[in-house]
C-alpha cells in the first residue's frame, strides 16, 4: 500500500474542507482510513487505486494518519499530520528562487506548525500521478530551501493566523504561462490550439523520438546528445595550465566585487569564467577541515583551493543547479598555511552567469564552528575568461516532453495535476517574465489558467494572487514600448474581473541589473496581506490603490481609485509630496509628463502640452522606478503602492 506522495511525514491538510486522501493497494480491498477521530471506509478499485473524502476538520494537529484494510499486509500510516491552511506557491524562478540567496529574515525562527512541500521538476511526456518531493518543518536549519516568497508570505499567515500553515512549492524558472496550462485550456484559445496542433505533428513522429533514444529499429546510431544544440564545454585546459594552483600569477587579471552577474562588469557573454581570491586564515585553522560557501553560481562550476579541486556542480545540460549555493568541505591536507588561494571555474551555457551570491552566503569557516567565526568571501576577486561562447538569450531548444520545459501544458501535466485534488485554500503565483514576446496576449492566457486550474481542483473560485513583475531593465519612467507593463495589467484587470483574484505590485523592490532581485520579503509580505484581508477578514485595504474609472474635466483627466485606505500618498519625502510617473497624452496618442494632484480620492492629472486630453499612463515602462526624475510613487497611507495602468485601450 502506498498513499499519494502529499500524504507523507509532516503534511499539511487543508481546514474546513472535506479531505481528499488517496492511493495504491491491491485490487478491490476495503479499507479504512483515520485521522484523530474522524474514521471513514472506501474499496480500492480494480487496479487498486483509492480514493476517500474524510469530513472536514478544524485546525488542529499533531496527528497519525492511517489506512488499514482487510488483508492484514496491506496497510500504512504517517505521522506528524497538522490541519490548517494550505496555498500552492508556483510560477518561475521568482517564486522558485530560495530564501538562503534572498535578503534574510529579519526575525529567524524555527515555526514547527509551518511546513513546505518542494516538488522536484519533472516534463515527461505524461500526466503525473504524484510530485516527488517531501515536507520539511521551518526550522531555522531548513528554511533556507524555501522558496524565499513562498516562506515570507507562509510566515505572514502564521503570525497572523496561529494557525499551522502548509506550502505547496511547484514552480520552475524560466517558464512561460503556456507551459502551466492543461491542454483542454489551451484548445479553447486559437493561437495556442494552433501551437500545440504543430507540436504534436512533430512529437509523434520516429524522428522526434530518435533525437532522445536513438532509432527504435536497432540502428547504431546514437541520439542526438545536444538536442537543445547548447554550446559545450571545449575542456578544462586552465587547470593544467595552473589556473588554481596558488602560485600562479594572475596579476593580469582583472578585478571585480563578487557577488555580481558577470553582464554586470560589461561581460555579456556566456562561456566559462574563472575567479581567484587569496586569503588569510588564523594560524589555529592551518591542517584542519574547513567549509567553503561561495554562493549560487549560474550555472556550473569547479572549485579548487591551493589547487585541490573540493567540489563541482552541475554538468553537461543540467538545470537543477543554476543559481543554487555551493558549501564544500576543504580537506585539512590542503590547508598547509596561512595563506589560501580560492578559484572557481563557473560555466554558463545559456542566458545569464555568474557567481551571485547573496554575500551573506560566502564564507570560510573551520568545519563545524559556529557561524560567527566565518571570514566574509565577498567583495573583491581576480577574474580571466577561459572560453567565449558568444551571446547563447535563446537556445533553439525544440519543443516537446523531455526536452523543453516550456511545451505546451507539459508542467500543467507534471506539476499541477499531480497535486489534484489535494485540498488547498488558495494559489500565489509569481510569472511572466517569459511571456514579455506576447505580453499583450498574457490577460487571455493568465485568465484562462486560473479559470483552468480551479477546474481541475474542483473547489469552486479558490483565491488566487499574483506577483506583478518586479522592476528590471533601464529605470525610466514612461517607455512606450515597454512589455512587461502588459503583463502588470493583465494581473489588475483579472482582479477586476475575476471572483477571488489579486495581485501585489513589485515594480518598486526590483533591481534594474538583476531579474531575480533579493527583497522576497517585501512581496510575501504584500501577497499575505491580499490573502488575510480577501480570504480570512482582516481589517483595511488589501492592496494599494487600484485605478477603477476615469472621466475627462476640460484639460485635465480625473482618475478613480478604490483601495485607498487611508487615503492617497505620493511617497518620498524628497519630492515634497510630488507625484510622478504620470503621463498624458490627447487624441495623436503622443503622451507628455504630467503633473497629478491628489484631490480626496481621486487624482487630477494634466500637462500644458495636452489641452484635449484623452489619455493618461501611470508606471508604464519596465523599471519606473529610481529614474533621474523620481520614481512612481503613488501608495495608500498603508505604504501599499499603486498598480501601473492606463486608461486607453490602444
Amino acid at each position: 500500500m502506498k498513499l499519494h506522495s502529499l500524504f507523507s511525514d509532516h503534511a499539511v491538510l487543508q481546514r474546513n474542507q472535506p479531505i481528499p486522501v488517496w492511493g495504491w493497494t491491491k485490487p478491490r480491498l476495503r479499507l479504512r482510513v483515520t485521522i484523530a477521530e474522524t474514521v471513514g471506509e472506501t474499496v480500492s478499485d480494480a487496479h487498486g487505486a483509492f480514493m476517500i473524502r474524510l469530513p472536514a476538520m478544524a485546525a488542529g494537529g499533531p496527528y497519525t494518519l492511517a489506512v488499514t484494510s482487510n488483508d492484514p499486509g496491506e496497510k500504512c500510516s504517517v505521522s506528524d499530520i497538522l490541519v490548517g491552511e494550505v496555498w500552492v506557491c508556483s510560477g518561475q524562478s521568482n517564486m522558485q528562487w530560495t530564501l538562503d540567496i534572498s535578503q534574510p529574515d529579519p526575525d529567524p525562527k524555527d515555526i514547527p506548525a509551518m511546513r513546505m512541500f518542494t516538488a522536484r521538476n519533472s516534463f515527461a511526456a505524461e500526466r503525473a500521478q504524484e510530485p516527488i518531493g517531501a515536507w520539511s518543518v521551518a526550522t531555522r536549519e531548513a528554511v533556507p530551501a524555501f522558496s524565499g516568497v513562498g516562506y515570507f508570505f507562509g510566515r505572514a499567515l502564521f503570525d497572523a493566523l496561529k494557525i499551522p500553515v502548509g506550502l505547496i512549492n511547484t514552480a520552475w524558472g524560466g517558464t512561460r504561462v503556456e507551459a502551466w496550462m492543461s491542454r483542454e485550456e489551451l484548445m479553447l484559445h486559437p493561437d495556442t490550439r494552433e501551437e500545440v496542433e504543430a507540436i504534436e505533428r512533430d512529437c509523434y513522429t520516429p524522428h522526434f523520438w530518435a533525437r532522445l533514444h536513438g532509432p527504435m529499429d536497432g540502428a547504431k546510431s546514437e541520439p542526438e546528445a545536444n538536442p537543445l544544440n547548447l554550446p559545450t564545454d571545449p575542456g578544462n585546459g586552465a587547470e593544467a595550465a595552473g589556473w588554481a594552483k596558488s602560485d600562479f600569477d594572475d596579476g593580469a587579471w582583472q578585478e571585480a566585487d563578487l557577488p555580481r552577474f558577470w553582464k554586470e562588469f560589461e561581460l555579456p557573454n556566456n562561456g566559462v569564467l574563472w575567479f581567484r581570491r587569496t586569503v588569510n586564515i588564523p594560524k589555529a585553522w592551518v591542517g584542519k577541515a574547513l567549509t567553503l560557501n561561495i554562493g549560487a553560481v549560474d550555472k556550473h562550476d569547479i572549485t579548487y583551493v591551493n589547487g585541490v579541486r573540493v567540489g563541482a556542480t552541475g554538468k553537461d545540460f543540467e538545470t537543477e543547479h543554476w543559481n543554487v549555493p555551493r558549501t564544500y568541505r576543504v580537506p585539512a591536507e590542503a590547508v598547509t598555511g596561512e595563506r589560501l588561494t580560492l578559484a572557481v571555474r563557473a560555466l554558463s551555457f545559456a542566458y545569464a552567469g555568474g557567481m551571485i551570491g547573496p554575500a551573506e552566503a560566502m564564507s570560510l569557516l573551520p568545519e563545524g564552528a559556529p557561524k560567527g567565526e566565518a571570514i566574509p568571501l565577498a567583495g573583491a576577486w581576480r577574474y580571466c575568461r577561459e572560453h567565449d561562447y558568444g551571446v547563447v538569450t535563446n537556445p533553439a531548444a525544440p519543443y516537446g516532453p523531455y526536452l523543453n520545459a516550456n511545451s505546451p501544458h507539459v508542467l500543467f501535466d507534471n506539476l499541477v495535476a499531480s497535486l489534484v485534488p489535494y485540498a488547498i485554500k488558495g494559489a500565489i503565483w509569481y510569472q511572466g517574465e517569459s511571456n514579455e514576446n506576447n505580453a499583450r496576449a498574457y490577460e487571455e492566457l493568465i485568465t484562462g489558467m486560473i479559470t483552468d486550474w480551479r477546474r481541475a481542483w474542483g473547489q469552486g473560485d479558490f483565491p488566487f494572487a499574483a506577483v506583478q513583475l518586479a522592476g528590471f531593465y533601464s529605470p525610466r519612467l514612461y517607455d512606450s514600448a515597454a512589455l512587461w507593463p502588459y503583463i502588470r495589467e493583465a494581473n489588475l484587470n483579472c482582479s477586476l474581473k475575476m471572483k477571488n483574484v489579486g495581485y501585489a505590485p513589485a515594480t518598486d523592490v526590483g533591481d534594474a541589473n538583476d531579474i531575480h532581485p533579493t527583497d522576497k520579503r517585501t512581496v510575501g509580505l504584500r501577497l499575505a496581506r491580499w490573502a488575510l484581508v480577501d480570504s480570512y477578514g482582516a481589517p483595511g485595504p488589501a492592496l494599494g490603490p487600484r485605478y477603477v474609472g476615469y472621466a475627462v474635466e476640460g484639460n485635465a483627466i480625473r482618475l478613480r481609485f478604490d483601495n485607498v485606505g487611508g487615503g492617497l500618498v505620493a511617497k518620498n519625502a524628497a519630492l515634497d509630496g510630488v507625484l510622478t510617473g504620470f503621463v498624458i497624452a490627447g487624441a495623436n496618442r503622443a503622451f507628455r509628463a504630467a503633473t497629478a494632484t491628489i484631490d480626496g480620492n481621486t487624482l487630477r492629472v494634466s500637462s500644458p502640452e495636452v489641452p484635449l486630453p484623452v489619455s493618461v499612463r501611470y508606471a508604464w515602462s519596465n523599471n519606473p522606478t529610481d529614474t533621474p526624475s523620481g520614481s512612481a510613487n503613488l501608495f495608500n497611507a498603508e505604504g501599499l503602492p499603486a498598480s501601473p495602468f492606463r486608461t486607453d485601450a490602444w
